[in-house]
This record gives structure tokens, sequence and C-alpha cells, in this order.
């Protein structure tokens, strides 16, 4: 099979933000809790932060992580989070059938942040709670006034502001089983009040809408909300997760196509009330929520009465296989092929919970199949996208409007390094394919670094003791040739003039 990428160095769909490379840690299962906070590892820091964990987090270099959830914060207090943790309450964790005992709260959990290069995403519950109680987070994390919020702060321990510039108005609020669940009318009130006294109290935050929660779902919401929102927020969010429940590898690997239709979608509503409101300001996308996700939902349903209301439950513990870690690739170039409109997004999750890193008490840390095609993204992945042209064979998948592509890619221009990186996914399960590259713009183009992330068998993982997907350097041809192997994922690097 072959297939061709056509660009240029002048035609750019938008400069890469990097916090689209962002992660998610709720307050759900083990992703705190024996995930990045277990005081007694033996990796553990002074904080009781785990050592392994973070080299891993830091690997990935992530740079926002939105926190504390997802459905867990509809019903979350966030003063039950801070000062002297022996006073802590606990509480029943409504959203997800456990008990939180509120050993980290904010105030630890800004202080991982910084530890592991990050920044915060901070989402406010605006299910079971409301304005007041989010412009009150608002003073606590971020004011320098004399006043009680942040001199509680101080009086906590910390003098400086936490400086958080990125702020949830809640989560999932279109959602049936989330708690404060709301119409579109309801959320679009109470949405633009809050943001109006919580950029009172730091006029300098940036505000993310809740979007509707999946392609299937956008309509009327985006634009209720929209119209009443626009003028005080700055984003609006999305959420996806894929499955293979058909255990239909092709189609599997097509899912990306839907999160393309998904921004376009979106895209559409922001623009529409734009035009609307004769408005100068664009809202941008946050992505808050992606991933594949459902390996483990057969196993939480059996288990769905044990252990409830305990801390750490085992919950949603994804374990990855080869095919994921290829649908992950497919999705993370969609985000990059939308630069120019999706400026934030989050892999949800980052650690146990639906993650690229999983640990075991007292023992291991490891990566996960998924791992790696982020990994690349973020390290790699900076600069700007240009716009592509493919040429390539294409497969029918049924319910899909057109053809899906074999090949899936985005090119990536880093200036200031002086390099063009190509990441490709080959779709095909059955053929190689040999790739044609006619980038223009450029004075001389070397290759000198081709990765691969392959196996065999779609099915194989990796766990504590043995790592059975991970990248392989592939030979350089000295003709300038360039194959990806079928159903691969691949980074190819140029240097550039």
């Amino acid at each position: 099979m072959k297939s061709k990428i056509t660009a240029n160095k002048r035609f750019i769909i938008g400069d890469i933000d990097r916090r689209i490379y962002g992660s998610f840690i709720e307050q759900l299962g083990r992703a705190v809790y024996e995930g990045i906070y277990e005081p007694d590892h033996p990796t553990a820091d002074d904080q009781g932060f785990r050592g392994d964990v973070l080299e891993l987090v830091r690997k990935l270099n992530v740079p926002i992580v939105r926190y504390p959830g997802g459905n867990f914060v509809s019903g979350y207090n966030w003063e039950d989070g801070i000062g002297d943790r022996s006073k802590r309450p606990k509480r029943m964790d409504l959203a997800w059938g456990a008990v939180d005992s509120n050993q980290v709260g904010i105030d630890e959990f800004q202080e991982w942040a910084k530890r592991a290069g990050s920044e915060v995403m901070m989402a406010v519950n605006l299910g079971t709670r409301g304005m007041d109680e989010a412009r009150n987070c608002v003073e606590y994390c971020n004011s320098k006034a004399d006043s009680y919020y942040a001199n509680l702060r101080r009086a906590n321990g910390f003098d400086e502001p936490f400086g958080i510039k990125v702020w949830c108005l809640g989560n999932e609020m279109d959602g049936p089983w989330q708690l404060g669940h709301k119409t579109a009318e309801e959320y679009a009130r109470l949405a633009a009040e809050a943001a109006k006294v919580m950029k009172r109290a730091d006029n300098t935050i940036q505000l993310v809408a809740c979007g509707s929660t999946g392609y299937g779902r956008i309509g009327d919401w985006e634009y209720k909300v929209l119209d009443e929102t626009y003028p005080f927020v700055d984003y609006v969010s999305l959420h996806t997760y894929f499955d293979n429940k058909e255990n239909n590898t092709p189609k599997f690997l097509a899912r990306s196509e839907e999160m393309h239709e998904y921004i376009n979608g979106v895209v559409a509503y922001c623009d529409a009330l734009k035009a609307k409101k004769k408005a100068k300001k664009t809202i941008n996308l946050s992505y808050d929520e992606w991933n594949v996700w459902f390996h483990s939902q057969q196993q939480d349903a059996l288990n769905k009465d044990r252990d409830r209301w305990t801390e750490a439950r085992h919950q949603l513990e994804d374990v990855y296989n080869f095919e994921d870690a290829l649908v992950v690739g497919c999705m993370l170039m969609t985000l990059q092929n939308h630069s120019d409109r999706v400026k934030m997004a989050c892999l949800a999750q980052l650690v146990n919970v639906i993650a690229p890193i999983m640990t075991e008490k007292g023992g291991k840390a490891w990566a996960q199949t998924i791992f790696y095609p982020f990994f690349y993204g973020s390290n790699y992945g900076n600069g700007a996208t240009l716009r592509t042209m493919i040429e390539t064979d294409t497969y029918d998948v049924a319910g899909y409007r057109r053809e899906v592509p074999y090949l899936v890619s985005s090119v990536i221009y880093n200036a200031e390094a002086g390099e063009l990186v190509v990441y490709a996914v080959n779709r095909s399960l059955d053929e190689d394919m040999e790739l044609e590259l006619d980038i223009e713009g450029f004075a001389s183009r070397k290759l000198f670094e081709h990765l691969e992330l392959y196996h065999d068998d779609l099915k194989a993982i990796n766990d504590k003791d043995v790592e059975r997907v991970a990248p392989a350097k592939v030979e350089i041809n000295a003709d300038g040739s360039i194959v990806l192997k079928k159903h691969s994922w691949n980074m190819l690097r140029f240097k550039v003039d």
C-alpha cells in the first residue's frame, strides 16, 4: 500500500498550545490514594507523594492537570481538604460509592503539581453547591488581599497564592448521572453568575463552561449555555471515551474520526454564538476528558457493592493493550490537527484510573501501552501544526458517513528546534505502507529518527513485571524511503533548514 502526505511550511492550522498535553487526577479509585499519594511507600517524599510516580509524570511532561473531578466534584466541599489534616472530615463520595478521607486536598495537590512540573486546572462544584463557594475557593487559592479566605490560606501555611489560572465551571452538568444535574437553562444561569463573581475575585483567571457530554449529545445544550455565558467564559469543554466492546478492531481504530466530527460540531456552535452576539472574542475548546475506557466496566459492575464506602476502591482500572495505544495515538493526532481551536485537553486520567501509569500498593509503578504515544506527543509535538493533504487507501465502517483512511497523521513544525515531526498510524491490519512526504518550504530536510510502536498481538499488555509494548528505533533507509508497518504508530523526526 502506498500513501502520500503533502504540506507546506506556510500553510498552518494553528500553533499548538502546550496545554493540549494535559491530564486529570480525580478523587476517584486509586488515582490519589495509592496513586500519587502513599506516605508509607519506599519512594515517598516529605509530603507523602510517591517518587516513582512523580518521575513517570515528569517524563510525560504534563503541563496542566485537572482536579478534583470529574463526577466527584459535584458533591465536593473544597474546604474539607485544607488546613490541619487531623481535623479534616471523612465524607461519603456519592458519585463513586467511596469514602474520601480528605488527606489530600487543594493544599496538597497544588504542591504535588509543582513537584510534577505542572499547573492545576481547578474544577468547582456547581452540582450540590454554587457561586458563593466557587468565588470563596478562588479567593483562597489566588488572592493577595487582607481578606477572610486569603488569610485562611496564610494561616494554613501558604503565604503566597497558588496562582491557579484555569477553572472549570462544574462537570458534565448535562448528564443525569451528575449530582445536581441541570437543564441547559438552569446551568447557563448558574454558570454565568458564578463566572462573574469568580472573575471579580481574580480577573486574570480563565473559565471553562461545561459542554454536552459526547458527540451524540451536542446541540441545544451548547447553544443555550453559550448564549448566556459567552461574555464571561473562555472555553467550552468536550468529553469522549471510546471502547471496543464489539471486538471490531477496524472500527475501533476508526473512532478518532468521530472525535474530529465532534470538534467540528462544537466549533460550529461556538462560532454561531459569536456571530449572533457580534462578538470579538472567540470561544476555544477544552477537551478536558478523553481516552479509551471499557476494559474495567464489567468488573466494576460486578463489584459495585464490594468495598463500598471505603477509601481507594479499585475502580476504573483499565489494563490497556496495544490496539488501545494505537487509538490513543490517533486521538492525540486529532487534537494536534485542531490546534487552531483546541487549546487545552486532558488525558483522563493519569494514575491507576483509566491511566497511562499504574501502581501497586507498596510496590512498583509502570507505564501502560498508552503511555508512549502520549509521551512522544507531549515531548516532541510542539510548534505549529501544518495543514496536510493525505492520499491513502480507505476502508468502510458500518454507520460512518464516509470511508475511513488507512493513514492517520499530523505534521508539526518546531521552528525553535529546527525540526519537522510527523506522527502517523497505519490502520491496516494486513499491509505495510510505503509513505511519501512532499513538504514544501524548507531548504533541506533530513530524517534522523524513526520510532515505531508495534506488536504482533493487538491485545498485548504491559504489567509490573514485563513491558511487552514499547517503542523501538527503526533503521533509516539510505535511499530515504519510509515504511510504516501494518497496525503501527510512528514518529518521524526531520532536521530542517
